[in-house]
């Protein structure tokens, strides 16, 4: 498939396989299975005042995801990208929230390739949209240095889930908002007080780190318990510079991979999830690939033990 190349140890050991041999068009009537799709964009990013090139983040998640092995079950699809022209963040959105829909109505779980941040709104929209998921209560969990509640007269890659929570006001949806990894130091007092007056639930980088882990999950398992769908959505900011340095803002302290991870898993495993994205990938500020490595195996990750998926590589 033509961006999809790799290394290939046999063309007819499936034990071999890896996703570029595996990855399909996505068509209509197709079995359900994981289904990525881009989102093309950093024209929130530069809205918001940030560093550009996350518009190239889906071609290098793609690279990068490549040559993974396949540990998961059922079919992999490629959903094309959906992409923002002549800075038109609002329509690019709206088509990327239909193509989401469909996808969860045809039973697939699509996995969004940022892009800016502002992904999320058209995401969520994509999730309230969707047949399957309407009259539900719907979940976000965002792992993220920022809480992107911003308030502005324009959408960027600040605002995406005060847009959501406005949304589900207005429509009668039932919507939580969780965030875990955010910062001290890059979040105003303002975000915070938003936070506080919509209800969100929110950890600090400082309190997620690998004695704490277990029981951040079990507080994130209990406030979602209430869920029947959830959306989960990561931008790459959470991780530490070190990890993740090909981010718009690198985080000063960060998450570790070694806490982040163990959480993504933990939300697959729900069989709840029906949406996954990774956002702000800069492969212009990542020229060793190490960012866009990382997240290809959250993404891996989350294919792999969706569903309550128990499945793992044996020793």
């Amino acid at each position: 498939m033509e961006g999809w190349r790799g290394r290939v140890d046999s063309s007819d050991d499936s034990e071999t396989f890896r996703w570029h041999q595996v990855v399909r068009p996505v068509t209509p009537g197709a079995a359900p299975g994981v289904a990525l799709v881009g989102f093309a964009s950093d024209e929130g990013v530069r809205r918001n005042g940030g560093r550009t090139g996350a518009a190239e983040g889906p071609a290098a998640l793609r690279q990068a995801l490549a040559n993974l092995p396949v540990a998961h079950d059922g079919p992999l699809y490629d959903a094309g990208d959906e992409v923002c022209s002549e800075g038109n963040l609002e329509h690019a959105q709206h088509e990327f929230a239909a193509r989401i829909s469909a996808l969860i109505d045809a039973g697939h779980l699509p996995i969004g390739l940022g892009g800016g941040h502002e992904i999320a709104y058209g995401s969520y929209l994509g999730l309230a949209g969707s047949a399957s998921c309407r009259r539900q209560r719907i979940a976000i969990v965002n792992l993220d240095a920022h809480l992107d509640l911003r308030d502005g007269p324009t959408a960027n890659s600040g605002t995406p889930f005060l847009q959501a929570i406005r949304h589900a006001q207005t429509n009668g949806t039932e919507l939580d908002y969780l965030c875990l990894g955010v910062s001290p130091s890059a979040n105003t007092r303002r975000l915070f007080a938003t936070a506080d007056a919509v209800g969100a639930r929110y950890w600090r980088d400082e309190e997620l780190t690998l004695p704490q882990v277990e029981v951040v999950i079990a507080a994130m398992m209990d406030r979602l318990s209430s869920a029947d769908v959830i959306y989960l959505t990561m931008c790459l900011d959470v991780l530490p510079e070190a990890t993740a340095p090909g981010v718009s803002a690198p985080s000063a302290r960060g998450v570790a991979l070694e806490v982040v991870e163990p959480i993504v898993h933990a939300i697959a495993r729900t069989g709840r999830l029906r949406l996954f994205d990774v956002a702000e990938l800069c492969p212009r500020l990542d020229p060793a690939g190490a960012t866009a490595r990382v997240a290809a195996r959250l993404i891996h990750g989350v294919a792999t033990y969706r569903h309550g998926n128990q499945s793992q590589p044996r020793n």
